[in-house]
């Protein structure tokens, strides 16, 4: 059913409300690991060189696929989020777990050694907003509830 909380454009043809265009960058952030597990494999010769740039313990590599894995089921589920409608209700607190996460990751990098570097600031402040907005969207909550969806 249709809430009159939320612009007319907001709703799919079925009268789904349609996940925000940040919830996208979101996935994005979280799945950053995933993204360049992709890349890497899709320039086969420099694969290595990009991973040894990003990762150069490869246990943090490896580590660093698990906070993206709900981000990959959340991209997955997306287009048929009424199917499993409590797969996907249950997706949005692991989103903000895996967020939480990846917050506490560079931090606990940095104390164990890793230098300062102006990409992991920006990693720093850019999960930050991305749990501040995953908390705080009114329309995404709502795409999560399956009253609402």
């Amino acid at each position: 059913m249709k809430s009159i909380e939320f612009h007319p454009g907001d709703y799919d043809n079925q009268g789904r409300l349609r996940l925000p265009f940040l919830f996208w960058c979101v996935l994005l952030l979280q799945a950053r690991t995933w993204v360049l597990f992709v890349l890497a494999g899709a320039s086969r010769d420099q694969g290595t060189v990009l991973l040894n740039l990003f990762y150069p313990d490869r246990d943090n590599f490896w580590l660093g696929l698990l906070p993206g894995v709900p981000a990959v089921l959340a991209f997955l589920l997306s287009g048929r989020r009424q199917l499993w409608p409590r797969l996907w209700t249950g997706l949005y607190p692991l989103l903000i777990v895996a967020q939480l996460v990846l917050l506490g990751w560079q931090p606990w990098l940095w104390l164990h050694g890793e230098p300062f570097s102006g990409i992991g600031i920006a990693l720093v402040i850019a999960d930050i907003v991305a749990l501040l907005w995953l908390l705080t969207n009114p329309r995404l909550r709502a795409c999560f509830t399956s009253g609402k969806d």
